[in-house]
């Protein structure tokens, strides 16, 4: 036996619920199919319910977290190794399509670039064990200079800070130049290594970035520095421990002494 399907026409339905959803985003069904009631439409509640469910509005849309207010901090020049660092993320694309992020470290003082790890995502815990890391080589900064990524505002990385008692400075979102050290490495590195070079994996990203840096921290001018490289205006490995000597035997015998 064949029984008659009647087609069902939704498109009001569609279209008053389109314009609730882009008038009111943050809203779900209760609040929709109660204005529309109150608009004077007397659409059944499941029929109502069943055009909200295929139109997928019950997938509701993240909301843009609020950040609170940031200060502006003047970009000075510490006079010390360890006193202010900066951090920042980069973003660029293998050949397969991959996306990759690179995170990178300096300290202002000497503008040596402490780490720049590459990764196909880098969370806030990566953050995290890359400047334990640091820690564990060359010690703590005080503050840390920093944007407004997720990452950076994280829990995982406020406490751990808190922890190591480590202010972290925000710049002012939009305001990528309050940390300009930085964001003056990220111009190079991008010139010489990411828009230069097509990378087909990790480890060519990964080589190509040491080299890069150790040329940086070591053979690079700074013209804000006496045009002369990182280490050589303030090297933190200390090269008092270590004097030019023909002799081995004196170099151990200066550590001896000392």
């Amino acid at each position: 036996m064949w029984y008659y399907h009647g087609k069902r026409d939704d498109t009001e339905v569609v279209d008053a619920l389109s314009r609730l959803a882009e008038e009111l985003p943050t809203r779900g069904f209760e609040v929709y199919y109660k204005r529309l009631r109150r608009e004077g439409r007397n659409w059944n509640r499941k029929r109502v319910l069943r055009v909200y469910r295929s139109m997928n509005l019950k997938l509701r849309r993240k909301h843009k977290k609020r950040l609170p207010a940031r200060t502006k901090n003047p970009l000075e020049v510490p006079m010390e190794l360890n006193e202010v660092w900066s951090m920042d993320f980069m973003a660029d694309v293998l050949s397969d399509g991959r996306k990759i992020r690179v995170f990178n470290v300096m300290d202002d003082c000497n503008r040596e670039a402490l780490a720049m790890d590459v990764g196909l995502n880098y969370p806030a815990i990566r953050v995290v064990e890359t400047l334990s890391q640091l820690g564990e080589e060359i010690g703590l900064p005080k503050t840390i200079r920093c944007d407004n990524g997720p990452e950076f505002i994280s829990k995982a990385l406020s406490q751990w800070c808190r922890s190591k008692r480590v202010e972290l400075r925000f710049i002012q979102p939009g305001k990528p130049m309050q940390n300009g050290y930085m964001e003056r490495l990220n111009r190079f590195y991008r010139e010489d290594v990411l828009d230069a070079y097509w990378f087909n994996d990790l480890h060519q990203v990964r080589t190509l970035t040491q080299k890069w840096m150790e040329d940086y921290n070591t053979r690079h001018p700074h013209s804000s520095i006496g045009d002369m490289p990182p280490r050589e205006y303030r090297n933190r490995f200390g090269e008092e421990f270590f004097p030019e000597t023909d002799n081995i035997n004196d170099n151990f015998m200066n550590l001896a002494m000392s």
